[in-house]
């Protein structure tokens, strides 16, 4: 029997920069990397923002992403960071909203009810359940501070990514970090930040 025919489908473990290369010459390869990604650029776009805001934020990332993937240095194989920094600099013309929305969350310390698990994961790390104290101390913040923040408890992104994703040195990463925790402190207590 004669060995089987190599496959013409593309590998499905292609990474985020051989597929951002492949979408040069056939753009709906970019749909994969929509695909990975988009659940979690919204979730962090819901988490600084909103529900209602997250939908628009997430889709104006990609579009971004889309139309600056020739600008994209495929020396990075992981695209993640260079999507949450896209979705940052989004965030950051949102900034008096978000701090807004801070301050808001910190006069009400209402809960919503949770339809499902998704729901209930989202809402344990989201803003809109913090407790007012937090919410007050990540209005307070400055935005280059609460974004570091951000990144690295709602996104998970490490120091390295953050660096790159906002095009910071990694020094900076961690004393902006530093400099939010310090200050959260003083709004919510030391235990609940150690």
């Amino acid at each position: 029997m004669p060995p089987p025919l190599p496959s013409s489908a593309p590998p499905t473990t292609e990474t985020d920069a051989q597929l951002i290369e492949a979408s040069l010459s056939r753009p709906e390869r970019f749909g994969a990397l929509f695909d990975r990604y988009h659940q979690a650029i919204h979730r962090y776009a819901q988490f600084r923002l909103g529900e209602s805001a997250a939908d628009d934020l997430a889709a104006e990332t990609f579009l971004r992403a889309f139309h600056g993937r020739t600008r994209y240095d495929l020396s990075h194989p992981d695209a993640r960071a260079w999507l949450y920094g896209i979705a940052s600099n989004l965030i950051a013309g949102h900034r008096r909203a978000e701090a807004r929305r801070y301050r808001a969350l910190a006069r009400s310390a209402e809960v919503t009810d949770v339809v499902n698990h998704d729901e209930h994961v989202v809402q344990r790390v989201s803003a809109a359940v913090m407790r007012p104290s937090l919410a007050a101390g990540l209005a307070a913040l400055s935005p280059a501070d609460r974004t570091v923040l951000l990144l690295v408890a709602g996104a998970q992104l490490s120091y390295e990514e953050i660096a790159e994703a906002l095009g910071i040195p990694r020094g900076t990463v961690g004393s902006r970090l530093n400099r939010a925790r310090r200050k959260l402190r003083s709004y919510v207590g030391i235990e609940e930040l150690s």
